[in-house]
């Protein structure tokens, strides 16, 4: 039962302030305003409103001074390099009333950049450190042009590099921990984050329409989708909402079924880290033999540290000529049946499993296309084959998308199927279900 209450009270507005001719012509299509919704909700804030303009001093003046004088919190994005369009320095003084001076801080920070990378500093560069003369330097470990934060009247006004990556970080590490810090104490938001694999929104929601239709208000249901784990939360800001939250959780839980792959407690983990975290326990060796998806299953492995200790060889065998040299498949095999075929990644995982003595593998076999399909075996078109020497189990799918999209699922499937060996889960993924391919 839960131990904490929460008690109602207003929460900060927040609006937003993009800046960028680019934004306004197409050029650059705007990610980061959804970047940084996203991580306020995790946190319980919304934006209740957003503004987009170009660089036009008189403009960004006039935004600034409004959106400054209607929010709690106002995050203006952009507009920080070394150009002359780059204005939100000297926007935010004139709307402020302050002087423009250069920030020792801010200078620090960019001749360190430029020793770093061997340049010199020039005019151009230097005006990222004339900065309104009462800002505080937010960090940017990424780039050149720090941020920046202004108290003005009732509004904490946060200045951001319009670099996404920059912004990720700036985010993450130093404005939303202090956003956070400021919270009233008695402002409370109870979240929930579970990673799911296998099962699209559109086919999320249907389930839940159709198995939860009387879903309480006082939980708000979201999806953050993301490839290849889809992110489903659980919100409620009322002591109503905290009550029912843990037995609706439950049910939500039930009908995901095994696509759940885990309940989030802090940074998001990828497919691969689950499983490595499942081997690590029970001291578990695991190959891979790859064809179609050209060695990324095993990347997808190897870019986690420590994971040598679970993997030790993969191999990629790409032409027939390897898979019988590297994994001693049968030549008879691959001209009876074709490298895209059961036989073949049978074959393919046991000779993977004998050449690296691990106890599992998991090996795959396809059609990435554009070029290569046939009518028996249309591109999109993959064999899977994973599980222990004793214990190989097989499926065929037909996954019609684009070259890369489809070696990416590949991949995550491959790794799924790995996670459900391992903890003895049975149940049918629904990627098998919708995507099975008939085999003669």
């Amino acid at each position: 039962m839960p131990t904490h209450t929460i008690k109602s009270i207003k929460a900060p507005t927040v609006q937003l302030l993009l800046t960028g001719n680019e934004l306004m012509t197409g050029d650059i299509v705007d990610s980061n305003s959804a970047m940084i919704a996203d991580l306020l909700k995790d946190i319980g804030l919304g934006v209740t409103r957003k503004v987009t303009v170009a660089d036009e001093l008189a403009l960004l003046v006039s935004e600034i001074t409004y959106m400054a004088s209607t929010s709690d919190i106002l995050i203006i994005n952009g507009g920080l390099g070394p150009t002359v369009d780059d204005l939100t320095a000297q926007a935010l003084a004139l709307a402020t009333g302050v002087e423009l001076k250069q920030h020792p801080q801010a200078l620090t920070h960019l001749t360190q950049w430029a020793e770093r990378r061997g340049a010199e500093l020039n005019t151009p560069n230097l005006k990222q450190t004339i900065l309104p003369s009462d800002c505080h330097i937010i960090a940017n470990k990424n780039g050149s042009a720090v941020g920046f934060f202004v108290r003005y009247k009732h509004c904490d006004i946060y200045c951001t590099p319009g670099v996404p990556h920059e912004l990720k970080t700036m985010l993450s590490e130093e404005i939303i921990p202090q956003i956070t810090k400021n919270l009233p104490a008695n402002l409370s938001s109870d979240i929930t984050r579970l990673q799911v694999f296998g099962i699209g929104e559109s086919s999320l929601q249907k389930m839940i329409d159709e198995q939860l239709p009387d879903w309480p208000s006082e939980i708000d249901l979201g999806f953050r989708a993301g490839l290849p784990l889809l992110e489903v939360k659980l919100t409620t800001n009322s002591q109503k909402g905290l009550t029912l939250k843990a037995p609706w959780q439950k049910k939500l839980v039930k009908v995901l079924g095994d696509h759940v792959v885990a309940e989030i407690h802090g940074k998001p983990k990828s497919l691969a880290e689950h499983l490595l975290e499942q081997l690590q326990q029970q001291k578990i060796k695991v190959t891979t033999a790859e064809s179609c998806t050209g060695g990324l299953i095993a990347s997808k492995l190897t870019e986690i540290s420590g994971s040598s200790m679970n993997f030790e060889a993969g191999f990629v065998t790409y032409s027939n000529e390897m898979k019988t040299k590297m994994l001693d498949v049968p030549q008879s095999l691959l001209a009876q049946h074709g490298a895209v075929s059961e036989a073949v990644v049978v074959a393919m995982a046991k000779g993977a499993l004998l050449k690296s003595n691990a106890d599992l593998a998991i090996a795959v076999s396809g059609v990435a296309g554009p070029n290569g399909g046939s009518e028996e075996k249309p591109v999109g078109t993959v064999w899977l084959a994973w599980g222990s020497i004793d214990n190989i189990q097989t499926v065929c799918l037909l996954l019609p998308y684009k070259r890369q999209q489809f070696q990416q699922f590949v991949a995550a499937v491959g790794l799924d199927l790995l996670r459900r060996y391992q903890q003895n889960l049975t149940s049918i993924p629904n990627y098998i279900i919708e995507r099975s391919f008939p085999t003669k």
